[in-house]
């Protein structure tokens, strides 16, 4: 790692168990990409290729599980811009969020909104892992609100000028 991501202030142990033994062997294990990157690059821990056609879905396994651990931290599984751009790859669920108590392994949701049939082989970086704070709501039931310049203005009430 580089001296960005060893800042104290900026790491955070994460445990991880490897489910699949191509990792360290045939695939590095997830990393940074840059100094400043903010994901975790997963692959697709698929035994052979998968071809998704437009408008089709698969569950992909990353091939890990990990245990966050602090319940003042999550985990967003994001989509990589590049794919989602260039071929229409985005995440099934728009975001997948992983709780600091959960264990089990983690699986990918990818989505073809594509065009054209997009082929993911085995090891392909295909979504990133962010580490998030928590702020966990209070709720305070109210009759109204105090004022702001915005009230109820909903979609679009600003205009796109």
């Amino acid at each position: 790692m580089n001296e960005m991501t060893t800042h104290p202030a900026m790491v955070h142990e994460l445990e991880v168990r490897l489910l699949d033994p191509r990792f360290g062997d045939s695939w590095p294990m997830p990393e940074y990409a840059t100094a400043a990157s903010a994901g975790l690059d997963l692959r697709a821990a698929l035994e052979t290729e998968l071809v998704l056609q437009p408008g089709d879905a698969a569950l992909v396994p990353s091939g890990l599980s990990i245990h966050i651990g602090d319940p003042g931290l999550c985990a967003l599984v994001l989509p990589r811009s590049g794919l989602g751009h260039r071929h229409g790859i985005v995440l099934g669920n728009g975001t997948g969020l992983i709780d600091a108590d959960y264990q089990g392994p983690l699986l990918i949701s990818v989505w073809n909104r594509g065009r054209e049939a997009f082929t993911i082989q085995p090891g392909d970086r295909i979504a990133q892992l962010v580490l998030a704070p928590v702020v966990r709501a209070k709720l305070k039931v109210v009759d109204t609100f105090a004022g702001s310049a915005r009230g109820e203005g909903g979609f679009g009430h600003t205009g796109v000028r």
